[in-house]
Parts: C-alpha cells; structure tokens; sequence
C-alpha cells in the first residue's frame, strides 16, 4: 500500500500530533510538497500533505482560513502539516477551526522535524510501495506463464482471477466467450458481447473500460493478436481499479494470451494448407489420398455427408475473414471439424450436413443480406447440396453455379437445392438471355408493329396449347385457318420450323425473357 497519513503520524521519528481531521488519517499520501503561497492551488494535482511554516498567511483571521482550507481541499490536498516554533508557536485556533469543519487533517510538526525529513519518509515509501508491487507483478508473471504452460488458457483465467481478486473470460475472434474464470463470470461475460464486438472494429492493440450504474464491476476489455484483425479479446472484472501489482499481472496474461494467440494462428497457417491440399485431391475424385493426408486432424469430416461453401469477395476486404471467422468459431464452440481454404478472393468451407457451421455461415450471410445496400457486392455465396468424398466435384460446381446465380440475383447466399427446386424463369433475367430473345423475337416485333397481323400474340398462344390449333385459336377469338396462316407466316419471317422442338423451345424461353412478368 502507498504511504498513509496514518503511517506518517505513526511514524517514530517524524513525532507528528493530529490536531483535526482524526477521522481521515487512512487517505493515501502521493507526494508531500512544501509552499508558503498564499495560494498553493494551482501547483497542485491532488493527494499531497502541504506542508507549512504560515509565512505568508495571516493564519489567525478565520474568514481567511476558511478560504484557504476550502480551497485546499477542493483541489484534492490531503493533508496539511503546520511546522509550529517558526512564525507561531501553535498552530491558530482559526486554522484549526477551519480544518475541522472541512474535514481536513491537519499535522501539527515539531520545531526539531523537518520538512525534508517527511518528504524522505513519503518518498521511501512510496519507493518501498512500488518495489513490492514490481515484486509482485514479477511473482505473478511467473505464476500465470506456469498455469499456462501447464493448463493453457484456462488455467492462466484462474490464476489470473485469483490475482486480482475478480474474474477473467477470454473470447474468440467472433466475440463467443470460450473459457472464464471462476465458473460463474461465464453469464457475465456473456453480456459484453456488444462491447467486445465494438472493440474488435478497432486495430489492436485496443482496450477499453466498461463501468457504470448498469454494471456492478469495473471490466477492463483487451483485444489480442497482432494483425489487422483481433484474433480474440480479454475482459477481466474488479471491484474497482486495478492497482500497480494487479496492473503488472493483467498486463503479462495479455502478452501471454497474445503470444498463445498467434501460435496457434501459425498453426492455423499450417492447418490451412493441409486443408487446401486435402480439398485439391477431394476435387481430383482422390478421396482415399485425401484421407491418407488428413489423418485425425478433421476426425470423420470426410466419412459423412458434407457441403461445400464457395464465397467470393473483394481481395482486400473483410468480408471473407469475417465468414471464416464465423465457421471456425462456430466449429470451435460445437467441437465440429471443418475445412476451410482461403483462395485468393475466394473462400471454400467443407462442413458436415446439418452441422453448426454450415448454420453459422448462412446465419452469417443472412445478416450481411439484411444489413447490405443496394450497390454492395463484397460478399456472394454458393451452398452445394450434400455430398461425399467420391462426389465432392460434382458438390464445387453446385456451389459454384448457385455463387453465379446469387451474383446475378444481386444475393448474399443462395443454395443449389433452392435453384433445383425453384423455377428456371428467374435464370432467364440474365442480360445476355434477354439479348438473344430480343433479337429472337425482332422481326416478328417489327412485322406486329406494322399493323399486319398479330404473329407474337398468336405464336404464344400457339406453343402455351402444344400445339394444339383449336384450343389456341379459341383462346386467340379467330378461326383456326387464320392461326395456321399465322404460323406460317412465323416460319418464313423467320427462317425456322416450328416442326422442330428445338425451336419451340428457344421460342418459349424467349418469349417468358422479355415478358414483362419475369423481367
């Protein structure tokens, strides 16, 4: 503990007598300062014992004590130490009558004590002060890298707890609490998640305090790594201000948790590229090599169905580390195995069907969806359907195709078996498909616009009833000779059989691309 007035007056060879203020002898003393100003104020920063000889004080006008008391205390002075046996020879009853109303301990200083004496014992102390809590910062440095060592981060929460009498809960790089110390801080760090959200938006390293009257303790927040990106965050919780000791060991669980972070990053690194050899020969229809690499390292992800996830995104955005991060903290928290292999501007993600993260990724784009504007692109993202070892081929081209379709969609996400299930009209708003019908469709267009038949109405009517004359003209309200004279004169305008399917068909996608319903 710092230096008290208490242990100043305590003091054998300092022989100090309290005059007033007895109750508040226990305030920390941070410096002791001699002055004999009139008015000391604005040299002072508050927590120091003034010392006095009254030279320039009428100390025995009590109107003018009570300014001086008053101010004294209003700028943080602790206490005030009156040397008597130099201009008075006991302290004035108007300075002592001042102190006393103020609540300002005031130390009468015998003739024999100098003031050089105090400021040395304060000195000392506070030098004795600082030692034991370096000491103990030391201790508590060696203390916490030994439960690291041996318990890893859990055991370094726990110690770390008990250090500075409070709790500790270390996060992930998605903001879930991973492991907190005691057990009960879990539900309270749960709460700080929009905290640790705020302060991952910032580059490390970052902290912040969170406390108030909605909290009942004061929560220091740390982010951890030392990329862009935090790859997790520390919140420990105290009563009130961590002091110098505590401050030491709070400071060493960062470094500590920081250098276990960006191991376990370069881990991560390695991780990543057996994945992405893993993923290449899946692709290469090798699902037996595959295995043969991956070994234990994604346990049965590869012996049970899976999806694959391709998304895109801009090359120097966030978008995609934020979905990987998504995928891996979601793996993380269920102890589910995934595959994930950054490519560039491209993100694949192998994860088991019905799992937690394939849930995690679509939650993920379901929220950029909801919060994207009209012209944001950074992120598109393609869901196969689920697949195996011997299929994983055949599952990157689902996901490819349904990432194209998202693309022309203007979507987030958009899964194949929804493209499978859906309708195919939707696909034909591509501008080049609009193209080709356009100039499909031209020269019956410019003959209707004539006024010399109504060729397009008829020809949809026409192929809506296979074929079937009757029925298309009664739905036309003209007589089937005149139908059949229509499609004749379709067949020559445009140099093509309508005997022929395939020019049916191309007919009828090109009529629903430039309808006005599926534009």
């Amino acid at each position: 503990m710092p230096p008290t007035l208490a242990s100043l007056v305590h003091h054998s060879a300092l022989k100090l007598t309290v005059r007033a203020g007895e109750d508040r002898l226990d305030a920390p003393v941070r410096w002791a300062h001699a002055s004999e100003l009139a008015d000391p104020v604005p040299y002072m920063e508050g927590g120091e014992l003034l010392l006095i000889t009254a030279l320039k004080l009428d100390a025995e006008d009590r109107e003018a004590m009570r300014r001086y008391v008053k101010r004294l205390v209003g700028a943080g002075v602790v206490g005030l130490g009156f040397a008597v046996g130099v201009h008075y020879d006991d302290i004035p009853e108007a300075l002592v009558d001042a102190a006393r109303e103020e609540g300002l301990p005031l130390l009468e200083v015998p003739r024999r004590t100098p003031f050089l004496a105090i400021s040395k014992a304060v000195s000392a102390a506070i030098a004795a002060d600082q030692y034991r809590a370096v000491t103990a910062g030391f201790a508590a440095q060696r203390e916490l890298t030994r439960h690291t060592l041996t318990d890893g981060p859990e055991g370094l929460l726990a110690a770390l707890a008990s250090q500075v009498d409070g709790w500790a809960a270390l996060y992930d790089a998605s903001g879930a609490v991973v492991a907190a110390a005691p057990d009960w801080a879990g539900r309270r760090a749960a709460r700080l998640t929009a905290e640790v959200t705020r302060l991952r938006e910032r580059p490390t390293p970052a902290s912040s305090v969170v406390a108030g009257p909605e909290h009942e303790d004061r929560v220091e927040l740390h982010s951890l790594g030392t990329g862009r990106r935090p790859r997790a965050a520390l919140a420990v919780g105290t009563a009130s201000a961590p002091g110098t000791a505590e401050r030491y060991a709070v400071h060493s669980a960062v470094a500590l948790l920081t250098l276990t972070t960006e191991r376990s990053r370069s881990l991560h690194a390695a991780e990543q590229r057996i994945g992405a050899a893993v993923l290449r020969m899946l692709l290469a229809g090798e699902p037996d090599h595959a295995r043969a690499v991956a070994g234990d390292l994604y346990g049965g992800l590869l012996d049970a169905p899976f999806r694959i996830i391709v998304a895109q995104g801009v090359a120097d955005g966030d978008a995609l580390g934020a979905l990987a991060e998504s995928a891996e903290s979601a793996a993380a928290r269920s102890g589910e195995a995934v595959l994930v292999v950054p490519e560039g501007e491209r993100l694949v993600v192998l994860a088991a069907d019905g799992g937690t993260v394939v849930a995690a990724c679509c939650d993920h784009a379901a929220a950029r969806e909801a919060a994207r504007k009209a012209d944001d692109d950074e992120l598109v993202v393609g869901l196969s359907a689920p697949a195996g070892p011997i299929t994983a081929s055949a599952a990157y081209k689902q996901a490819e195709q349904a990432l194209s379709v998202a693309r022309r969609r203007g979507r987030v996400l958009v899964e194949h078996e929804q493209m499978a299930a859906g309708s195919v009209l939707p696909l034909l708003a591509d501008d080049a498909v609009k193209a080709f019908a356009d100039g499909l469709l031209r020269a019956l267009r410019d003959h209707d616009a004539t006024g010399r038949g109504d060729l397009v109405a008829s020809l949809r009517a026409w192929l809506s009833r296979h074929g079937q004359w009757d029925a298309a003209a009664a739905d036309l309200g003209v007589h089937r000779h005149t139908l059949r004279y229509r499609m004749r004169r379709v067949e020559e305008i445009l140099g093509r059989s309508l005997d022929d399917p395939d020019v049916r068909m191309e007919l009828w996608l090109a009529l629903k691309a430039t309808s006005a319903d599926t534009a």
